[in-house]
């Protein structure tokens, strides 16, 4: 079976683990403090906080933002995560509408939604691809709102040569299996503002005012154990393993990436002559780190079936949000997510991918023979 993602493991991050585990140190210390530095070097913010999992990095935001009792513009093209982290936080969701053609949050939907009670607006890079943050951060401006990015899917995109993660207050990152960049399971946040990158941190770990590596470096004494709790937290943190792993992945993310967008550019030139399928577009601001493929097609089932009876895996990213049982009380009319989402199927990308399961896929979808035509905007 040719797997829609698969992680790229090799002996670098067997003998990073290695290390760690014969050290002694396995929860978070040095290599979670090195991984930190170079991924805000990597990003160009100036604080990068680690944390196990991107789902805890947007709750973070969003508790360190304090929207709780106020609205978050959000998109409803997303994995629940996103917008689970805004219930969670005792704010209310805002739906916004996508563009069409890159199923990004619309700028100009978040312009007819933000209120005088919007806390915040939380952005989703769908696919790897960067939302059109101008117009979004114009808004966001003029109001004095903070904009959340969530990065999860586009670790070294770039929106017009600005690494996406610092063009917004914060950025959210995944390093989940399947990412781009990948630590087992973990994420990132980052910023540059010094009093909330403190704050994350603290909230991170329980709302302890100083992490037990940093403790321990001080020195002998009281100051080993000594520290202060001001506010309620989480066990958020990530430790040295994963991000032992993170940082000999973060040393192969550009190529890793560059693989992506190699693979996503045999996909649509092979693609092209198909009338019943419409590739994903790369927009002239964009550098788009291809986490995913994900075109129009006509009958997806159809041909989800096809591709699985080939022993080719296929699925859906995402069923939109606002159709979940728990988000009705949320319920706007999104007349593009609701047509487009009917359309999109992923289909097998990773770096490693041979050409042998390349030509596999692309034989694969080119002798589907779907019934009617792309229908919508």
């Amino acid at each position: 079976m040719i797997p829609i993602f698969r992680p790229c493991f090799g002996e670098e991050e067997v003998e990073a683990v290695r290390e760690v585990l014969l050290s002694g140190w396995v929860g978070p210390g040095p290599k979670v403090e090195a991984l930190e530095e170079r991924f805000a070097g990597y990003v160009g913010t100036r604080f990068a906080i680690s944390v196990n999992s991107c789902s805890s990095a947007l709750l973070l935001a969003m508790k360190a933002l304090e929207v709780e009792g106020r609205e978050v513009i959000t998109t409803s093209m997303t994995f629940v995560s996103t917008n689970h982290a805004i219930l969670q936080s005792g704010a209310e969701p805002v739906f916004c509408d996508i563009e069409p053609d890159t199923l990004n949050i619309a700028p100009e939907s978040v312009a007819d939604r933000v209120s005088d009670r919007t806390a915040a607006i939380l952005v989703v890079h769908y696919g790897g691809h960067p939302c059109d943050m101008d117009p979004i951060l114009k808004i966001a401006r003029a109001r004095g709102i903070p904009v959340v990015e969530d990065a999860a899917h586009a670790c070294g995109a770039r929106y017009k040569g600005r690494m996406v993660g610092s063009l917004g207050r914060i950025g959210c990152f995944s390093f989940q299996a399947q990412k781009n960049l990948t630590t087992c399971d973990g994420g990132m946040l980052t910023t540059d503002d010094a009093a909330l990158a403190e704050r994350l941190k603290r909230l991170s770990w329980m709302g302890i005012s100083k992490r037990t590596w940093d403790r321990f470096k001080e020195g002998g004494g009281q100051r080993r154990w000594k520290y202060d709790v001001t506010e309620a937290g989480y066990k958020f943190y990530m430790n040295d393993l994963n991000a032992a792993i993170g940082l000999v992945q973060l040393g192969k993310l550009e190529s890793a990436n560059a693989q992506r967008r190699e693979i996503a550019s045999q996909y649509g030139k092979a693609f092209s002559d198909l009338p019943w399928l419409q590739k994903p577009v790369i927009k002239p601001y964009a550098r788009s780190v291809c986490h995913a493929y994900v075109p129009r097609v006509v009958d997806r089932d159809g041909l989800i079936d096809h591709l699985l009876g080939r022993d080719i895996d296929a699925s859906v990213h995402y069923y939109p949000n606002h159709f979940y049982p728990i988000y009705a009380p949320y319920w706007r009319d999104l007349p593009v997510t609701e047509s487009v989402w009917q359309d999109l199927i992923s289909l097998p990308l990773y770096p490693g991918m041979t050409e042998e399961e390349e030509g596999r896929v692309i034989d694969a979808v080119r002798c589907f023979q779907p019934n009617g035509s792309l229908k919508g905007p």
